[in-house]
C-alpha cells in the first residue's frame, strides 16, 4: 500500500507503480508491516539455531557455495563464509547502473525479505531500508550478472556496501556508493564507508545465511524491466498522440479507427487503440479531405492492429512482474513451521528466466513501434507520399534541406533495435564448475530491452517534430490567411493540445537550422510527461 511518500512492505502488494515512483523519488520512505517483521523473526530464529548447534548441515548456512556446497564450514568461520561471499562475488564491471536502477532492486529485495523465508536478521533489512530512505545507493557496475544463481554480482556490490569486516573495516573493501544531498539535491559518489557515514548507518557485520540473502535472487534484472515497463506504458501512448497528428497532417481515412471494425477483433489493446485516435482526433477537419483515396497506407490504417500486440504484450509482462515482484526468490528457502528437522529447502527459486523472457518480449514489442513510427515520418518526407507537401517538409526545399536527415537518424535507430532484439534468453553458458550449467541471461536481455526502449522515445519525439510541422504546413495549404492553426478549430481536441506544448518548445522550421536541439527537446517531451499529461487534462485519460 503506499500514503504520502511512503510504502509499506508486506511482501504481498508491492505495484510496479510503487515500485518505480519510490525509487526515482529520494523523498520517498519505506518500511516494513509489523506481519512482515514477524515472519523475519521466525525464519531467523531457525537458522540462528544451526548457526549455534552446527546441525544440521544446511546449504549456505554452514557449507560453501554452488559447487562447493560438500565442503562444510566450521561454526567459528560463518561470518567470515559471508562476507567472503560477498567480497569475492562483488566482481562486476563495466558502467553503473542507474541510481532509479538499484533504489528499484533494494526495495524489492528488502519486500522479498518480507515475506519472511530467506532466514535474514531484521536488523540487517532495516539497515537497508535504512540505506533507501537515508539516501545511500551503491554504484553497481551493468556488467557480470547471468541471472541464474540470482543476480549475484550487482546485488553483491550493494551488500558490500551495507556490511563489513568480521574484524577490520577496510575502506577499499566497502566498494563505491551514492549520498544524497539534501540540501544540493544531488548525488554525491564516495566510497561505500564513506557515504554510510555520512548517511548516518552503521554497516553491519553478517551472520550465517544473511550474505547468501543478500545476493541471491532476480532483484536487478527486474528492476531494470520494471523501469522500462513503467516507461513503455507511457511510451505507447505517446505513440498514439504523435500517429494521431501524423493522421490528420496525412489527410487520413478516419473510418478505419470506428468501433464497429475492432469490435470484430477485438484484442484488448487493438480496441484500446483505435479509441484512443478517435479520442485525439474527435471534432478533426483535416480527416477525411481527399474523397479519390480508398483506404490509407498500413503505417496508418493498421496502427491499432499493430499496437494491440504490444499493448496486450505489457500487459502479459506487467504479470510476470507483479509476480515477480512480491515473491520469495532466493536458495535455500527457510519453512519456519515445517516439523522437518531441517527447515531449509533448496530449489531453484532465483532463476530469472521468467524475466529474461519477459525482457526480450518487451524489446521486440518495442522495435515494432518504432518501426512502424519511422514509416509514417518516412511518408511525412516523401513528397510522393504525404498529400502534397513540401519534400523534407521545407517550404524551399532543395536551397533548404529542413527534417531530411532527422528521417535518416529514425532509420539508424530502427536498424540498431533490430541489431538490440536479438534475444538473450535463448542463450546459457555454465558456470560454478558445472553446477550452475543452465542460466537465464535476463540481465542481458532486460538492459537491451532498456536501450530500445531509449532509442524508441527518440523515434517517437522526431514522429512528434515531423507531424507538428507536417501539420502546420497542411493548415498553410487549408488556409493561406495567416491565421493561427490553433484558433482555426481544424485540428482534434488531442491533437490540438500536442501540437500546442510542442510549438510552445520547438518553432515551426521555415529555413535550415541545426536540428539536433529540437530532437533532444522533442525526447524531453516525452520523458517528463509533458504533453501526454496536458493531453489527458484536456481529453481525459487514454487506455
Amino acid at each position: 500500500m503506499k500514503t504520502d511518500h511512503q510504502i509499506v512492505l508486506d511482501g504481498e502488494n508491492l505495484s510496479l507503480e510503487n515500485l518505480v515512483v519510490a525509487a526515482r523519488n529520494p523523498d520517498f520512505r519505506v518500511s516494513l508491516s509489523d506481519e512482515a517483521k514477524g515472519r523475519i523473526g521466525q525464519s531467523r530464529a531457525w537458522v540462528e539455531q544451526v548457526q549455534k548447534s552446527g546441525e544440521p548441515v544446511v546449504y549456505g548456512i554452514n557449507t560453501g557455495f554452488g559447487s562447493k556446497a560438500n565442503v562444510s564450514i566450521e561454526k567459528n568461520q560463518l561470518r567470515e563464509l559471508q562476507r567472503n561471499l560477498i567480497m569475492s562475488h562483488s566482481a562486476g564491471t563495466g558502467n553503473p547502473f542507474s541510481i532509479e536502477t538499484i533504489r528499484a532492486a533494494m526495495i524489492m529485495r528488502a519486500n522479498t525479505f518480507a515475506k519472511g523465508f530467506s532466514g535474514i536478521r531484521l536488523e540487517v533489512v532495516e539497515t537497508l531500508l535504512n540505506m533507501i530512505n537515508q539516501g545511500v545507493t551503491p554504484w553497481v557496475p551493468e556488467q557480470g550478472s547471468v541471472g541464474a544463481s540470482g543476480d549475484l554480482a550487482p546485488l553483491s556490490h550493494i551488500a558490500l556496501v551495507l556490511s563489513r569486516g568480521v574484524d577490520r573495516d577496510y575502506e577499499e573493501h566497502s566498494g563505491k556508493a551514492y549520498f544524497y544531498d539534501r540540501k544540493s539535491r544531488e548525488w554525491q559518489l564516495h566510497s561505500g564507508l564513506k557515504a554510510m557515514e555520512l548517511a548516518k548507518i552503521p554497516r553491519v557485520i553478517l551472520e550465517a545465511k544473511e550474505g547468501l540473502a543478500l545476493n541471491n535472487g532476480t532483484q536487478i534484472s527486474a528492476a531494470l524491466l520494471a523501469t522500462a515497463l513503467y516507461d513503455a506504458y507511457q511510451l505507447v501512448k505517446n505513440a498514439d498522440i504523435a500517429m494521431a497528428m501524423t493522421l490528420e497532417a496525412l489527410e487520413g481515412i478516419s473510418a478505419a479507427f470506428r468501433p464497429e471494425i475492432h469490435e470484430l477483433r477485438p484484442h484488448p489493446g487493438q480496441v484500446k487503440t483505435a479509441g484512443n485516435i478517435r479520442k485525439l482526433t474527435a471534432g478533426s477537419k483535416f480527416l477525411d479531405r481527399q474523397p479519390q483515396k480508398v483506404q490509407d497506407s498500413y503505417s496508418l490504417r493498421c496502427h491499432p492492429q499493430v499496437m494491440a500486440g504490444v499493448r496486450d504484450a505489457l500487459d502479459y509482462i506487467s504479470k510476470i512482474l507483479s509476480i515477480e515482484m512480491n515473491s520469495t526468490n532466493d536458495n535455500p528457502i527457510i519453512f519456519p513451521e515445517s516439523e522437518d528437522i531441517n527447515k531449509a529447502i533448496s530449489g531453484g527459486n532465483f532463476h530469472a528466466q521468467p524475466i529474461a523472457f519477459a525482457s526480450d518480449l518487451l524489446a521486440m514489442v518495442l522495435c515494432e513501434l518504432g518501426s512502424i513510427s519511422e514509416r509514417r515520418i518516412f511518408k511525412m518526407s516523401d513528397k510522393n507520399l504525404n498529400y502534397g507537401l513540401p519534400s523534407f517538409l521545407i517550404e524551399n526545399s532543395g536551397l533548404e534541406s529542413g527534417l531530411m536527415l532527422a528521417q535518416y537518424t529514425a532509420a539508424a535507430l530502427v536498424s540498431e533495435n533490430k541489431s538490440l532484439a536479438h534475444p538473450a534468453s535463448i542463450d546459457s553458458i555454465p558456470t560454478c564448475e558445472n553446477q550452475e550449467d543452465h542460466v537465464s541471461m535476463a540481465p542481458i536481455a532486460a538492459r537491451k530491452a532498456r536501450m530500445i526502449l531509449e532509442n524508441v522515445k527518440k523515434i517517437v519525439a522526431i514522429e512528434y517534430l515531423f507531424a507538428a510541422q507536417a501539420l502546420e504546413l497542411r493548415f498553410k495549404k487549408i488556409d493561406s490567411s495567416g491565421k493561427d492553426l490553433l484558433k482555426s478549430g481544424l485540428a482534434g481536441k488531442g491533437t490540438a493540445i500536442a501540437y500546442k506544448k510542442i510549438r510552445e518548445v520547438i518553432p515551426f522550421i521555415n529555413i535550415d537550422r541545426p536540428v539536433y536541439p529540437h530532437l533532444e527537446t522533442a525526447k524531453d517531451l516525452i520523458e517528463n510527461n509533458i504533453i501526454l499529461a496536458e493531453v489527458e487534462k484536456a481529453i481525459g485519460k487514454l487506455d
